[in-house]
């Protein structure tokens, strides 16, 4: 166990989490909403410090993140542990715990973790699979020492972390993925058990701080699949994020709670695709469809295909320095 970061203590040996947009009032012996944050007589403590459930060499691909350094590998870690409750959650096994679960995990340091990513060759760690912000004192250390090595850091996240923890992270954290899984509170509140607009919040701070963004929404049939929502979807990324965002938009296959749903249709993705485009965006990608050619980076400028992807394979790379060979148009993204 290690001591939580960013909590105040309350009356009554009560403490309050602000970590996260949840902000937990918990009572002594009890486990803030995260199942994995604990307050123990007045001081909150992070179960989860060091106890990795998930430790894999990833192509960074399956972040996914297409505008960074693509072809390398991440250092992929989690623990157990979210402060979601998402009914078509992939990770379920590992991101749901009980009050009263013991925490599983294997002990590893941040300089191990560190030490793995090298010796793996990779170029970034990733904190992923479940909730990076509920295990952040752990991804907090791992990722000062990462950024001392040379490796980039990068969030696969919720986006629900409160101001001061990301300000605090973010000159270590290079890139991230956010989860804009619906654009409607009902959506939110029915299905993930959270609030649309912290979320969105939450994303424009991640802009503000510099922090390299690539946005991923996963269809869900009859659920947040309407022209409506996906056209507000893009039209946020392009008021707020900019047009250079690259926007992933994933096909749903039945899991968890949902198994009731379709896999979303490959028609399905391709309007959302063209939604994209017509609010602006540069890049939309069509995500576990790879078959279909929609995960290829093209020129905004000259439409040349710049990046032919593969399943998480990179087939070619024709960008000179962050630039289209034929037009010279520059492709936002961190390439190095």
């Amino acid at each position: 166990m290690k001591e939580a970061l960013f909590y105040e203590k309350e009356s009554e040996r009560q403490v309050r989490c602000s970590l996260c947009r949840f902000n937990c009032l918990i009572a002594d012996g009890k486990r803030g909403i995260c199942k994995v944050r604990e307050n123990r007589d007045g001081t909150l403590f992070s179960l989860v410090y060091g106890k990795v459930i998930a430790e894999h060499v990833d192509p960074i691909e399956k972040k996914p993140l297409f505008h960074v350094m693509p072809g390398s590998r991440a250092f992929s870690i989690a623990t157990v542990g979210c402060n979601f409750r998402c009914r078509h959650c992939q990770n379920y096994s590992i991101a749901q715990v009980r009050e009263s679960m013991r925490i599983p995990g294997a002990l590893r340091s941040p300089e191990e973790i560190v030490q793995n990513a090298v010796s793996s060759g990779c170029s970034s760690i990733a904190y992923t699979y479940t909730e990076p912000t509920i295990f952040y004192e752990f991804a907090f250390d791992t990722a000062r020492l990462a950024s001392e090595a040379g490796l980039k850091n990068i969030f696969v996240t919720n986006g629900y972390i409160s101001k001061e923890p990301l300000t605090m992270i973010a000159p270590f954290l290079d890139a991230a993925n956010i989860d804009l899984k619906g654009f409607s509170e009902k959506f939110y509140r029915e299905i993930v058990s959270a609030k649309l607009s912290e979320v969105l919040d939450c994303i424009i701070e991640y802009r503000k701080l510099g922090i390299w963004l690539e946005i991923t929404t996963l269809i869900i049939p009859g659920l947040n699949d309407s022209d409506e929502e996906l056209k507000g979807i893009a039209a946020f990324i392009v008021e707020h994020l900019g047009a250079d965002t690259p926007w992933h938009v994933s096909q749903f296959y039945p899991t968890h709670q949902l198994t009731d749903r379709p896999r979303t249709p490959h028609s399905t993705l391709r309007r959302a695709r063209d939604i994209g485009r017509a609010a602006g965006l540069h890049y939309v990608y069509e995500g576990n469809v790879p078959e279909e050619g929609g995960e290829n980076t093209h020129c905004p400028g000259c439409s040349k295909m710049l990046i032919e992807r593969r399943g998480f394979r990179v087939a070619s790379n024709l960008l000179q320095k962050g630039c289209c060979p034929d037009c010279d148009t520059k492709i936002e993204g961190m390439w190095k």
